[in-house]
């Protein structure tokens, strides 16, 4: 699935499944420009592991729930690199909270973090793709956004997850005579200690039919597969990397 001297954009790609993201495509060619908020020293070590594979990447400091502030990102990264083919839509913040104790202003946090980055980011991202006839937009979904599991206090982040995937396929159609395929990726819960394949594979755990949770490189995988020439024909879709839970 060869993706030497293609752009990608990762947003949140400093730690967590956007830095293992950002490494996996790395590892097959891809220039990489990682965006962060805050963190700039965790920004700095992704920079040094994606710069020992050899490739060219940066990093970008930004809030990317600012409209404002995503177009110009995405202008840093076309300066920079020229261009822009695949964009992995990866930030979302996560609270717990019910319907009835969660105020307004975290309902709003949420679906800024989770909705409106991914609107603010892709709307930005499109002019560029539309000039190539080429372009991969990957959405991070959640397993929760089809299903609750009996999880009774995420229904803010269910609710903008699932709005994510309704505009993913809507953005599918938009774009098809475009060249430029839409698709979500859905994990389910990651060890926040960021688990090694190894170790994950000690753990098991009742509701992963597969025997474990899924990592940082399952979800990669994946989100490698969809920014892939291969997947030229897939649109609109959603995989869910959780280990066989959704069945």
């Amino acid at each position: 699935m060869s993706l030497r001297n293609r752009v990608a954009l990762i947003t949140g790609g400093s730690r967590g499944i956007g830095r293992g993201i950002a490494v996996r495509l790395a590892k097959d060619g891809v220039r990489i420009a990682i965006a962060y908020r805050s963190n700039k020293a965790a920004a700095q070590q992704a920079l040094r592991e994606l710069q020992a594979l050899g490739v060219d990447c940066v990093a970008v400091e930004t809030d990317i729930t600012d409209a404002a502030r995503a177009e110009q990102l995405l202008q840093t990264v076309v300066d920079r690199f020229g261009r822009l083919d695949i964009l992995v839509n990866n930030v979302g913040d996560f609270r717990w909270g019910t319907l009835a104790e969660s105020s307004i202003e975290d309902w709003q946090a949420i679906f800024n973090s989770n909705l409106s980055s991914v609107v603010y980011v892709s709307r930005a991202a499109l002019p560029h793709m539309r000039k190539g006839r080429w372009g991969r937009i990957i959405n991070l979904g959640a397993v929760g956004a089809e299903r609750a599991f009996g999880q009774a206090k995420i229904s803010a982040y269910a609710a903008a997850k699932a709005a994510v995937v309704a505009l993913s396929r809507s953005l599918a159609l938009e774009e098809a005579k475009n060249g430029i395929t839409v698709n979500i990726v859905n994990p389910s819960s990651i060890d926040e200690k960021e688990l090694s394949l190894e170790e994950a594979r000690r753990i098991r755990d009742a509701r992963f039919p597969i025997g474990r949770p899924p990592t940082v490189e399952d979800v990669a995988a994946s989100v490698a597969f969809f920014a892939s020439e291969e997947a030229e024909y897939v649109t609109g879709q959603v995989v869910n990397v959780s280990g066989g839970w959704m069945l």
